[in-house]
């Protein structure tokens, strides 16, 4: 949708797709990243994802890190550079083509297959 426009980027961040539990020194969850209710993250795991999220930015697409190590290491923050002083999108990261070819097409589903696919579903579902 966004693809043709050279003043705005949607990408996404996959920084917390293979993300593992942290755990503590004994192989138990580390709970100091979590908030009391043991569901939301605490002050130091918001921090650990500002940071993931922050680098993932800075990653060209194509080569951000699918995951989130806990190590608690403020080294591991990614700065710009002057190569690359900006955030990654598709267009800067040479992942596609910059002259985007942008005509409409045809879906390759069409749209009847979707709907006939979910009536079949919750007829099967309900039995």
């Amino acid at each position: 949708r966004y693809e043709g426009r050279k003043d705005f980027a949607v990408i996404m961040q996959p920084f917390f797709r293979n993300t593992l539990l942290p755990l503590d020194g004994n192989g138990k969850p580390d709970l100091s990243f979590f908030a009391a209710d043991c569901f939301h993250f605490s002050a130091r795991g918001y921090a650990e994802m500002a940071m993931a999220l922050w680098n993932n930015m800075l990653e060209p697409v194509g080569e951000k890190q699918t995951y989130n190590n806990f190590t608690h290491d403020r080294s591991k923050l990614k700065c710009p550079n002057p190569e690359k002083p900006f955030l990654s999108t598709l267009r800067n990261s040479g992942f596609r083509n910059s002259d985007l070819n942008l005509e409409k097409s045809e879906p390759s589903v069409p749209y009847w297959a979707v709907v006939v696919a979910v009536a079949v579903g919750v007829l099967a579902g309900s039995f």
